[in-house]
Protein backbone atom coordinates (compact mmCIF):
# COMPACT_ATOMS: atom_id res chain seq x y z
CA UNK A 1 0.00 0.00 0.00
CA UNK A 2 1.47 3.31 -1.08
CA UNK A 3 0.28 6.78 -0.20
CA UNK A 4 1.60 9.72 -2.17
CA UNK A 5 3.51 12.25 -0.08
CA UNK A 6 0.85 14.81 -0.92
CA UNK A 7 -1.81 12.47 0.40
CA UNK A 8 0.14 11.68 3.58
CA UNK A 9 0.37 15.41 4.23
CA UNK A 10 -3.44 15.66 4.09
CA UNK A 11 -3.91 13.92 7.43
CA UNK A 12 -4.17 17.06 9.53
CA UNK A 13 -6.70 18.58 7.15
CA UNK A 14 -8.62 15.30 7.01
CA UNK A 15 -8.99 15.52 10.79
CA UNK A 16 -10.14 19.14 10.63
CA UNK A 17 -12.70 18.60 7.86
CA UNK A 18 -14.13 15.35 9.20
CA UNK A 19 -14.54 16.66 12.74
CA UNK A 20 -16.08 19.93 11.59
CA UNK A 21 -18.64 18.01 9.53
CA UNK A 22 -19.17 15.48 12.30
CA UNK A 23 -20.38 18.21 14.63
CA UNK A 24 -23.14 19.40 12.29
CA UNK A 25 -25.11 16.26 11.32
CA UNK A 26 -28.36 16.99 9.49
CA UNK A 27 -31.24 14.92 8.07
CA UNK A 28 -31.92 14.30 4.38
CA UNK A 29 -32.64 17.35 2.20
CA UNK A 30 -32.01 19.57 5.24
CA UNK A 31 -28.19 19.46 5.15
CA UNK A 32 -28.04 23.27 5.16
CA UNK A 33 -24.88 23.83 7.23
CA UNK A 34 -23.20 20.83 5.63
CA UNK A 35 -23.94 22.14 2.14
CA UNK A 36 -22.65 25.61 3.06
CA UNK A 37 -19.41 24.09 4.37
CA UNK A 38 -18.84 22.16 1.14
CA UNK A 39 -19.63 25.17 -1.04
CA UNK A 40 -17.17 27.37 0.85
CA UNK A 41 -14.45 24.75 0.52
CA UNK A 42 -15.00 24.44 -3.24
CA UNK A 43 -15.07 28.22 -3.64
CA UNK A 44 -11.74 28.48 -1.85
CA UNK A 45 -10.36 26.01 -4.41
CA UNK A 46 -11.89 28.04 -7.24
CA UNK A 47 -13.94 25.03 -8.36
CA UNK A 48 -17.35 25.87 -9.85
CA UNK A 49 -20.42 23.90 -8.79
CA UNK A 50 -24.18 23.56 -9.23
CA UNK A 51 -26.90 22.80 -6.67
CA UNK A 52 -29.25 19.83 -7.03
CA UNK A 53 -31.94 18.24 -4.87
CA UNK A 54 -32.17 21.23 -2.49
CA UNK A 55 -28.86 20.72 -0.69
CA UNK A 56 -26.88 18.58 -3.12
CA UNK A 57 -23.76 19.90 -4.85
CA UNK A 58 -22.05 18.84 -8.06
CA UNK A 59 -18.64 20.22 -9.04
CA UNK A 60 -16.52 19.50 -12.10
CA UNK A 61 -12.97 19.90 -13.34
CA UNK A 62 -13.27 19.63 -17.09
CA UNK A 63 -10.07 19.46 -19.11
CA UNK A 64 -11.85 18.55 -22.38
CA UNK A 65 -10.86 14.91 -22.15
CA UNK A 66 -12.73 12.16 -24.00
CA UNK A 67 -14.13 10.55 -20.84
CA UNK A 68 -15.70 11.86 -17.66
CA UNK A 69 -15.50 9.96 -14.37
CA UNK A 70 -17.63 10.81 -11.33
CA UNK A 71 -17.22 10.20 -7.61
CA UNK A 72 -20.01 10.46 -5.05
CA UNK A 73 -20.20 11.21 -1.33
CA UNK A 74 -23.42 11.21 0.70
CA UNK A 75 -24.14 14.08 3.11
CA UNK A 76 -26.99 13.22 5.49
CA UNK A 77 -26.86 11.93 9.05
CA UNK A 78 -28.86 9.50 11.17
CA UNK A 79 -31.58 10.39 13.65
CA UNK A 80 -29.79 9.01 16.71
CA UNK A 81 -28.04 10.40 19.78
CA UNK A 82 -24.27 10.06 19.77
CA UNK A 83 -22.69 8.18 22.68
CA UNK A 84 -19.04 8.91 21.86
CA UNK A 85 -17.15 10.91 24.48
CA UNK A 86 -15.08 12.99 22.08
CA UNK A 87 -14.28 16.67 21.70
CA UNK A 88 -15.97 16.83 18.29
CA UNK A 89 -19.25 15.24 19.35
CA UNK A 90 -22.44 16.10 17.47
CA UNK A 91 -23.78 19.56 18.30
CA UNK A 92 -27.20 18.76 16.85
CA UNK A 93 -29.24 16.93 19.47
CA UNK A 94 -30.76 13.71 18.18
CA UNK A 95 -28.59 13.51 15.06
CA UNK A 96 -25.27 11.81 14.42
CA UNK A 97 -22.96 10.86 11.58
CA UNK A 98 -23.14 7.21 12.54
CA UNK A 99 -22.74 5.84 9.01
CA UNK A 100 -19.49 7.46 7.94
CA UNK A 101 -20.93 10.15 5.67
CA UNK A 102 -18.70 12.75 7.33
CA UNK A 103 -15.75 10.64 6.21
CA UNK A 104 -17.14 10.23 2.70
CA UNK A 105 -17.46 14.00 2.26
CA UNK A 106 -13.98 14.53 3.67
CA UNK A 107 -12.43 12.12 1.17
CA UNK A 108 -14.17 13.77 -1.76
CA UNK A 109 -13.20 17.30 -0.69
CA UNK A 110 -9.55 16.34 -0.27
CA UNK A 111 -9.65 14.53 -3.60
CA UNK A 112 -11.07 17.66 -5.23
CA UNK A 113 -8.22 19.69 -3.74
CA UNK A 114 -5.65 17.26 -5.13
CA UNK A 115 -7.23 17.20 -8.58
CA UNK A 116 -7.40 20.99 -8.72
CA UNK A 117 -3.70 21.22 -7.86
CA UNK A 118 -2.82 18.61 -10.49
CA UNK A 119 -5.46 19.26 -13.15
CA UNK A 120 -2.86 19.57 -15.90
CA UNK A 121 -2.04 15.86 -15.55
CA UNK A 122 -5.63 14.64 -15.68
CA UNK A 123 -6.48 11.83 -18.09
CA UNK A 124 -10.24 12.22 -17.61
CA UNK A 125 -12.68 14.97 -16.68
CA UNK A 126 -13.74 14.61 -13.04
CA UNK A 127 -17.16 15.22 -11.47
CA UNK A 128 -17.59 15.46 -7.68
CA UNK A 129 -21.09 14.60 -6.42
CA UNK A 130 -22.19 15.54 -2.90
CA UNK A 131 -25.57 13.89 -2.51
CA UNK A 132 -28.24 14.48 0.16
CA UNK A 133 -30.68 12.03 1.71
CA UNK A 134 -29.00 8.68 1.14
CA UNK A 135 -30.51 7.31 4.35
CA UNK A 136 -33.93 8.23 3.00
CA UNK A 137 -36.01 8.96 1.10
CA UNK A 138 -33.23 8.76 -1.52
CA UNK A 139 -31.37 11.75 -2.92
CA UNK A 140 -29.73 9.90 -5.82
CA UNK A 141 -33.00 9.49 -7.72
CA UNK A 142 -33.84 13.16 -7.24
CA UNK A 143 -30.44 14.32 -8.53
CA UNK A 144 -30.87 12.13 -11.60
CA UNK A 145 -34.39 13.47 -12.18
CA UNK A 146 -33.06 17.03 -11.97
CA UNK A 147 -30.59 16.37 -14.77
CA UNK A 148 -27.32 15.18 -13.25
CA UNK A 149 -26.47 12.87 -16.15
CA UNK A 150 -27.86 15.28 -18.69
CA UNK A 151 -25.77 18.19 -17.44
CA UNK A 152 -22.57 16.19 -16.97
CA UNK A 153 -21.66 13.61 -19.59
CA UNK A 154 -20.62 11.01 -17.04
CA UNK A 155 -19.21 7.77 -18.43
CA UNK A 156 -18.39 5.99 -15.17
CA UNK A 157 -19.08 6.52 -11.46
CA UNK A 158 -17.53 5.31 -8.20
CA UNK A 159 -18.38 5.58 -4.54
CA UNK A 160 -16.71 4.53 -1.30
CA UNK A 161 -18.42 3.61 1.96
CA UNK A 162 -16.59 3.23 5.26
CA UNK A 163 -17.06 -0.23 6.77
CA UNK A 164 -16.00 -1.37 10.28
CA UNK A 165 -16.05 -5.06 9.34
CA UNK A 166 -12.83 -4.60 7.37
CA UNK A 167 -9.49 -3.65 8.88
CA UNK A 168 -8.29 -0.09 8.59
CA UNK A 169 -7.03 0.75 5.06
CA UNK A 170 -8.43 -2.43 3.47
CA UNK A 171 -10.48 -1.76 0.33
CA UNK A 172 -13.14 -4.35 -0.46
CA UNK A 173 -14.51 -4.58 -3.99
CA UNK A 174 -16.50 -7.24 -5.87
CA UNK A 175 -18.42 -7.40 -9.12
CA UNK A 176 -22.10 -8.11 -9.63
CA UNK A 177 -24.82 -7.63 -6.97
CA UNK A 178 -23.06 -6.40 -3.83
CA UNK A 179 -25.94 -4.76 -1.91
CA UNK A 180 -29.59 -5.70 -1.76
CA UNK A 181 -32.78 -4.32 -3.20
CA UNK A 182 -34.90 -3.24 -0.28
CA UNK A 183 -38.50 -2.46 0.60
CA UNK A 184 -40.74 -2.00 3.62
CA UNK A 185 -44.29 -2.91 4.52
CA UNK A 186 -46.97 -1.77 6.94
CA UNK A 187 -49.96 -4.09 7.31
CA UNK A 188 -53.13 -3.68 9.36
CA UNK A 189 -55.44 -6.62 10.03
CA UNK A 190 -59.01 -5.54 10.84
CA UNK A 191 -61.05 -8.14 12.68
CA UNK A 192 -63.95 -7.84 15.12
CA UNK A 193 -63.50 -7.28 18.83
CA UNK A 194 -65.47 -9.20 21.44
CA UNK A 195 -65.11 -10.57 24.96
CA UNK A 196 -62.51 -13.29 25.37
CA UNK A 197 -65.18 -15.55 26.88
CA UNK A 198 -67.13 -15.44 23.60
CA UNK A 199 -64.47 -15.78 20.86
CA UNK A 200 -67.01 -17.23 18.40
CA UNK A 201 -68.72 -13.85 18.15
CA UNK A 202 -65.61 -11.99 17.02
CA UNK A 203 -62.72 -12.20 14.56
CA UNK A 204 -59.32 -12.39 16.24
CA UNK A 205 -56.88 -10.10 14.44
CA UNK A 206 -53.94 -11.49 16.41
CA UNK A 207 -54.64 -15.04 15.24
CA UNK A 208 -54.85 -13.83 11.64
CA UNK A 209 -51.61 -11.84 12.01
CA UNK A 210 -49.90 -14.91 13.47
CA UNK A 211 -50.97 -17.08 10.54
CA UNK A 212 -49.83 -14.33 8.16
CA UNK A 213 -46.36 -14.22 9.70
CA UNK A 214 -45.99 -17.99 9.42
CA UNK A 215 -47.08 -17.97 5.79
CA UNK A 216 -44.80 -15.02 5.00
CA UNK A 217 -41.83 -16.99 6.29
CA UNK A 218 -42.64 -19.83 3.92
CA UNK A 219 -42.20 -17.46 0.97
CA UNK A 220 -38.42 -17.45 1.37
CA UNK A 221 -38.15 -21.21 1.82
CA UNK A 222 -40.75 -22.27 -0.76
CA UNK A 223 -41.26 -19.52 -3.36
CA UNK A 224 -37.85 -17.91 -3.80
CA UNK A 225 -35.30 -19.69 -5.97
CA UNK A 226 -32.99 -21.43 -3.44
CA UNK A 227 -29.94 -20.20 -5.35
CA UNK A 228 -31.00 -16.59 -4.69
CA UNK A 229 -30.62 -14.87 -1.32
CA UNK A 230 -33.59 -13.01 0.13
CA UNK A 231 -34.92 -11.88 3.51
CA UNK A 232 -38.44 -11.14 4.75
CA UNK A 233 -38.51 -9.82 8.30
CA UNK A 234 -41.52 -8.85 10.41
CA UNK A 235 -39.89 -6.48 12.87
CA UNK A 236 -42.88 -5.32 14.92
CA UNK A 237 -46.39 -6.54 15.74
CA UNK A 238 -48.94 -4.68 17.84
CA UNK A 239 -52.51 -5.63 18.66
CA UNK A 240 -55.15 -5.95 21.32
CA UNK A 241 -56.46 -3.82 24.16
CA UNK A 242 -56.75 -6.09 27.20
CA UNK A 243 -55.92 -9.64 28.15
CA UNK A 244 -59.55 -10.79 28.10
CA UNK A 245 -60.63 -9.06 24.89
CA UNK A 246 -60.40 -10.53 21.39
CA UNK A 247 -58.26 -8.13 19.39
CA UNK A 248 -60.12 -6.17 16.74
CA UNK A 249 -56.97 -5.06 14.95
CA UNK A 250 -53.28 -5.86 14.67
CA UNK A 251 -50.47 -4.09 12.83
CA UNK A 252 -47.23 -5.47 11.42
CA UNK A 253 -44.14 -3.67 10.15
CA UNK A 254 -41.27 -5.25 8.31
CA UNK A 255 -38.69 -5.25 5.55
CA UNK A 256 -37.94 -7.22 2.39
CA UNK A 257 -34.50 -7.61 0.82
CA UNK A 258 -33.16 -9.50 -2.19
CA UNK A 259 -30.31 -9.24 -4.67
CA UNK A 260 -32.43 -10.29 -7.65
CA UNK A 261 -35.16 -7.83 -8.67
CA UNK A 262 -37.38 -10.56 -10.11
CA UNK A 263 -37.25 -12.51 -6.86
CA UNK A 264 -37.97 -9.32 -4.92
CA UNK A 265 -41.18 -8.67 -6.86
CA UNK A 266 -42.10 -12.35 -6.60
CA UNK A 267 -42.02 -11.94 -2.82
CA UNK A 268 -44.35 -8.92 -3.01
CA UNK A 269 -46.79 -10.80 -5.26
CA UNK A 270 -46.84 -13.79 -2.94
CA UNK A 271 -47.47 -11.54 0.07
CA UNK A 272 -50.49 -10.05 -1.69
CA UNK A 273 -51.83 -13.53 -2.52
CA UNK A 274 -51.47 -14.65 1.10
CA UNK A 275 -53.26 -11.57 2.42
CA UNK A 276 -56.09 -11.98 -0.08
CA UNK A 277 -56.50 -15.60 0.95
CA UNK A 278 -56.61 -14.68 4.64
CA UNK A 279 -59.30 -12.08 4.01
CA UNK A 280 -61.46 -14.78 2.44
CA UNK A 281 -60.63 -17.47 5.00
CA UNK A 282 -61.22 -15.31 8.09
CA UNK A 283 -63.79 -12.84 6.71
CA UNK A 284 -61.62 -9.90 7.66
CA UNK A 285 -60.09 -6.82 6.03
CA UNK A 286 -56.37 -6.38 5.52
CA UNK A 287 -54.82 -3.06 4.56
CA UNK A 288 -51.27 -3.20 3.25
CA UNK A 289 -48.71 -0.63 2.19
CA UNK A 290 -45.90 -2.47 0.38
CA UNK A 291 -43.14 -0.03 -0.57
CA UNK A 292 -40.17 -0.51 -2.86
CA UNK A 293 -37.18 1.52 -1.71
CA UNK A 294 -33.78 1.12 -3.40
CA UNK A 295 -32.78 -1.21 -6.26
CA UNK A 296 -29.83 -3.59 -5.74
CA UNK A 297 -26.31 -2.21 -6.08
CA UNK A 298 -24.80 -4.08 -9.03
CA UNK A 299 -21.13 -3.38 -9.73
CA UNK A 300 -20.10 -3.49 -13.38
CA UNK A 301 -17.34 -5.94 -14.22
CA UNK A 302 -15.30 -3.51 -16.33
CA UNK A 303 -15.39 -0.86 -13.60
CA UNK A 304 -14.29 -3.34 -10.95
CA UNK A 305 -11.42 -4.41 -13.21
CA UNK A 306 -10.47 -0.76 -13.82
CA UNK A 307 -10.46 -0.10 -10.09
CA UNK A 308 -8.33 -3.15 -9.35
CA UNK A 309 -5.79 -2.33 -12.04
CA UNK A 310 -5.48 1.31 -10.97
CA UNK A 311 -5.21 0.32 -7.30
CA UNK A 312 -3.10 -2.82 -7.53
CA UNK A 313 -0.70 -1.41 -4.92
CA UNK A 314 -3.52 -1.01 -2.40
CA UNK A 315 -4.72 -3.68 0.02
CA UNK A 316 -7.65 -5.01 -2.02
CA UNK A 317 -9.96 -7.85 -0.99
CA UNK A 318 -13.21 -9.25 -2.31
CA UNK A 319 -16.33 -9.49 -0.15
CA UNK A 320 -19.59 -11.43 -0.22
CA UNK A 321 -22.84 -9.58 -1.05
CA UNK A 322 -24.26 -7.49 1.79
CA UNK A 323 -27.99 -7.39 2.63
CA UNK A 324 -27.76 -3.69 3.45
CA UNK A 325 -29.03 -1.17 0.88
CA UNK A 326 -27.73 1.97 -0.83
CA UNK A 327 -29.26 4.45 -3.27
CA UNK A 328 -25.96 4.51 -5.17
CA UNK A 329 -27.80 1.77 -7.06
CA UNK A 330 -29.67 4.41 -9.07
CA UNK A 331 -26.42 5.76 -10.53
CA UNK A 332 -25.36 2.28 -11.59
CA UNK A 333 -28.58 1.93 -13.56
CA UNK A 334 -27.54 4.98 -15.60
CA UNK A 335 -23.84 4.33 -16.24
CA UNK A 336 -21.20 1.75 -15.45
CA UNK A 337 -19.39 1.99 -12.14
CA UNK A 338 -18.68 0.37 -8.81
CA UNK A 339 -19.33 0.84 -5.10
CA UNK A 340 -16.56 -0.22 -2.72
CA UNK A 341 -15.96 -0.47 1.01
CA UNK A 342 -13.07 1.09 2.91
CA UNK A 343 -12.12 -0.64 6.15
CA UNK A 344 -11.96 1.42 9.35
CA UNK A 345 -11.79 -1.30 12.02
CA UNK A 346 -9.04 -0.64 14.56
CA UNK A 347 -9.23 -2.94 17.58
CA UNK A 348 -6.41 -1.17 19.42
CA UNK A 349 -8.29 2.13 19.33
CA UNK A 350 -11.66 0.44 19.91
CA UNK A 351 -13.03 1.48 16.54
CA UNK A 352 -15.07 -1.69 16.25
CA UNK A 353 -18.69 -0.55 16.50
CA UNK A 354 -20.94 -1.25 13.50
CA UNK A 355 -22.55 1.27 11.18
CA UNK A 356 -25.69 2.91 12.58
CA UNK A 357 -24.35 2.48 16.09
CA UNK A 358 -24.26 5.46 18.47
CA UNK A 359 -20.58 4.71 19.20
CA UNK A 360 -19.39 4.33 15.61
CA UNK A 361 -16.06 6.13 15.14
CA UNK A 362 -12.83 5.84 13.15
CA UNK A 363 -9.30 7.19 12.71
CA UNK A 364 -9.14 9.81 9.97
CA UNK A 365 -5.91 8.19 8.75
CA UNK A 366 -8.09 5.55 7.06
CA UNK A 367 -9.65 8.23 4.86
CA UNK A 368 -6.33 8.86 3.14
CA UNK A 369 -6.49 5.41 1.55
CA UNK A 370 -9.84 6.30 0.06
CA UNK A 371 -8.44 9.55 -1.30
CA UNK A 372 -5.48 7.67 -2.76
CA UNK A 373 -7.73 5.15 -4.49
CA UNK A 374 -9.66 7.98 -6.14
CA UNK A 375 -6.43 9.62 -7.25
CA UNK A 376 -5.24 6.35 -8.73
CA UNK A 377 -8.48 6.05 -10.71
CA UNK A 378 -7.85 9.29 -12.61
CA UNK A 379 -4.07 9.41 -12.78
CA UNK A 380 -3.09 5.76 -13.24
CA UNK A 381 -5.85 4.84 -15.65
CA UNK A 382 -5.51 4.51 -19.41
CA UNK A 383 -6.42 7.66 -21.31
Amino acid sequence: MVLNKEVEQMYSEAVDIRRALHQIPEPGFLEIKTSDYICRYLEDLNISYKKYAKTGIVAEINMNKKETIAFRADMDALSMTEQNDVGFKSLHEGYMHGCGHDGHMTMLLLFAKYVKANEGDLKKNVVFIFQPAEEGPGGAAVMIQEGLFRDYKIDEIFGIHLHPEFDESVIAISEGPVMAMTGEFDITVKGKTTHGAMPHTGTDAIIIASVMIQQFQSIISRNVNPTEAAVLTVGTIHGGERRNIIAGSATLEGTIRAFNENEFYKILDRMRQIMKGLEIAYDCEIEADLRVDYPPVVNHRSSVENFKISNQDMNLVEFPPQMIAEDFSYYLKEVKGAFVFLGVKNIEKQYVFPLHNSKFNFDEKALLYGVQSYINMVYKCKE
